[in-house]
């Protein structure tokens, strides 16, 4: 049983990673870290949870952590994943990984000279409907992917419990980096595909902050496809993935929901051919589960932190796109 640490124990804990580690097989959370100790005490006892800590150094370095999920703000990943590098734990951190690839790249290189593990939770990667989804492209349902869109959308305006989702000094951007990286991961994932050039446009409004409040992103990969990614913090929540071919299309409304079933469906000039129904209420759980897995030494985990940092040089190339009003091109990872 491998023991957890959840550093930044917020709304996202409570509301998915807790329910995760509930239906997991292998996996109890024995610490948490907020800012304030009381709080932290306050919830430790509310779920159960043996430790409580106001810094995240110190859970690391707890005996009774064997890894940590890093769930705090954007800005604080590099220097927590760099305190469980340091205390040679394991470490799983949310997305997006970092605020920029710099960032990424120094968490890469410390984990590889510690030798620790290090992944990143881009957690629909678990999901039945995006694995379902890649498989029928894989199968050649639809032929060669032509087109492939993602959008992600919610409502966030000033009332939402996490405040600095509009502190680009927090968060890093907006729904680019909040939703937008799951749109991205999603579809280099579906593809099997890297994202070679993006071109993207912002809009931002009175509640905004400094931040965007939707965008647009077209990402061309490199076999071809050319992709959309469409992302909001002022629309009514939404999920829908797409990919059309030359021999058919995939469709699946709020595919990346953890809620309730996906249908999946394939067309064929515009008529329905087949459906498949999905469930993803595992996603968070077998997350959690392939890491320790991982920890344990019985298999490999699949999302390394080299994916995180292959997203964030997607994220940087379209806030540059938008500066610059031009595509940019996205660098590759030095593996």
């Amino acid at each position: 049983m491998i023991r957890f640490g959840i550093a930044g124990f917020g709304l996202h804990a409570v509301k998915r990673l807790m329910p995760g580690f509930a239906r997991s097989k292998n996996c109890q959370v024995t610490a948490l870290s907020r800012r304030n100790i009381t709080e932290a005490k306050q919830s430790a006892a509310e779920y159960g949870i043996p430790l409580a800590f106001d810094s995240v150094a110190d859970l690391c370095q707890s005996p009774e952590v064997d890894a940590v999920l890093v769930t705090t703000p954007n800005s604080a990943h590099l220097a927590d994943v760099l305190d469980a590098v340091d205390a040679g734990k394991p470490v799983l951190c949310e997305k997006p990984l970092a605020m920029n690839a710099d960032e990424c790249r120094q968490m890469v290189k410390a984990a590889r000279h510690k030798g620790v593990l290090f992944g990143v939770a881009q957690v629909f990667r678990f999901n039945e409907s995006v694995r379902g989804l890649q498989e029928w492209v894989a199968a050649g349902r639809i032929g060669r992917p032509v087109f492939a869109r993602s959008e992600f959308s919610f409502f966030a305006d000033a009332s939402h419990p996490r405040k600095w989702l509009h502190d680009a000094s927090v968060a890093g951007a907006g729904p680019i980096f909040d939703v937008g990286v799951h749109c991205i991961d999603t579809l280099r994932f579906i593809l099997q595909d890297e994202v070679v050039r993006v071109s993207a446009s912002a809009v931002a409004d009175e509640r905004s902050g400094d931040v965007e409040s939707a965008a647009s992103l077209t990402l061309q990969f490199s076999r071809g496809t050319i992709g959309t990614a469409l992302v909001s913090f002022r629309a009514e929540y939404r999920t829908p993935i797409e990919l059309i071919g030359g021999a058919g299309a995939l469709r699946a409304d709020k595919a990346l929901n953890v809620e309730h079933p996906v249908e999946l469906q394939f067309l064929r000039d515009g008529a329905v051919m087949e459906t498949k129904t999905a469930s993803n209420h595992l996603a968070y759980a077998l997350q959690v589960d392939a890491f320790a897995d991982a920890v344990e030494g019985k298999s490999p985990f699949l999302i390394p932190g080299e994916e995180g940092w292959r997203n964030q040089e997607v994220l940087d190339a379209a806030l540059r796109s938008i500066k610059t009003g031009k595509a940019e091109a996205v660098p590759p990872v030095a593996i």
